[in-house]
């Protein structure tokens, strides 16, 4: 890789787990469970969490709930609230919370580089998709709730194959210009790989350097922490993870993207990472993987964290520990 090194000394982390972690799996996780690990990850020092969906019930039945989630979820912590957006009516039931006290700091509007993708999941061209959000994020910002851009399939996608960057640069250019306050990359279908990566992230900073970036990667194909880093050493510091590596992607219609492995990149194992490499984040490990193993209780199968199975790195093992040669060589050294 030929980029400099701009890894910033802190990162603003959003956990997914509530959301994106969910959106697929077809246990159906009961309310107390999801605001109890919501509550967990304030607990943790987790600053920015995604919590539930406005999509229709009917589609997403995992989120028929989202109202009593955020009625129930703690409000005492600096933590910050995101929900995803599906289009104008989930709005409407969303922007009653907000009224009624109970809405959350940020929403999340969607649209697919990849116009064949969004038409299979939201059912809309890119024009019409555009319109809408554009009166939604009007609307947000009417009532003082932040809006995250998301560009989806920046890395490719499974139906339309590779992108070229003209419609990933059109769709940020549109949240940019109507106000998002942060631009979400996705890698919807975890095609991503690192020098990918390093030419579509060098080419939007360079076109919109005003414009703050937040790196959202699957680890489809193994590859989401190294793609992470190499956002991290662009610069990004805003970056999204799940306990335990879980995640829905939208449906694509592709039999061999629905047989790769779904989850987004794992919370635990990228944070202690971070830990290692002197990187805050404000989050405490240690009740980090707690709640990982918490999570595996509750969601009723086992998750893809390492961390919480090999534990953090122990840089003063106990005598017994050198005796046998455990910890050897360990070392707190950064990148």
């Amino acid at each position: 890789m030929t980029f400099d090194t701009q890894r910033p000394d802190s990162i603003d982390w959003c956990e997914c787990w509530a959301r994106d972690g969910l959106q697929s799996i077809s246990t159906q996780i009961s309310t107390a469970d999801k605001i109890e690990m919501l509550d967990g990850m304030m607990e943790a020092g987790i600053p920015e969490m995604e919590v539930t969906s406005f999509s229709h019930p009917k589609l997403l039945p995992q989120f028929a709930d989202c109202v009593e989630v955020l009625q129930g979820i703690r409000r005492d912590t600096d933590s910050r609230f995101r929900i995803l957006m599906p289009n104008r009516k989930g709005w409407d039931r969303f922007e009653a919370c907000v009224d009624a006290g109970h809405g959350a700091h940020k929403i999340i509007l969607m649209i697919s580089a990849s116009e064949e993708h969004n038409l299979r999941n939201f059912r809309a061209t890119h024009d019409e998709a555009m319109a809408e959000h554009a009166g939604i994020m009007e609307r947000a910002h009417a009532v003082g709730v932040e809006v995250v851009g998301c560009v989806g399939t920046v890395y490719g996608c499974a139906i339309q194959g590779d992108l070229s960057m003209e419609p990933i640069e059109k769709l940020t250019r549109f949240y940019h210009d109507h106000g998002a306050q942060l631009l979400m990359l996705g890698d919807t279908t975890g095609q991503a790989n690192p020098p990918q990566v390093e030419r579509v992230l060098s080419s939007l900073l360079k076109t919109f350097p005003d414009t703050e970036f937040l790196a959202h990667f699957h680890d489809t194909r193994g590859t989401g922490i190294a793609n992470a880093l190499t956002a991290l050493n662009m610069g990004i510091r805003w970056l999204d993870g799940s306990i335990g590596a879980i995640g829905g992607q939208p449906a694509a219609g592709a039999a061999l993207y629905h047989l790769g492995f779904k989850g987004n990149i794992c919370s635990e194992d990228f944070l202690s990472m971070m830990d290692e490499a002197g990187v805050r984040t404000g989050v405490d490990i240690d009740k980090l993987i707690a709640l990982g193993r918490r999570a595996e209780e509750v969601v009723g199968f086992p998750m893809r964290s390492n961390v919480i199975h090999a534990g953090r790195v122990d840089h003063h093992p106990s005598s017994a520990e050198k005796g046998s040669g455990a910890g050897k060589g360990a070392s707190t050294e950064t990148f």
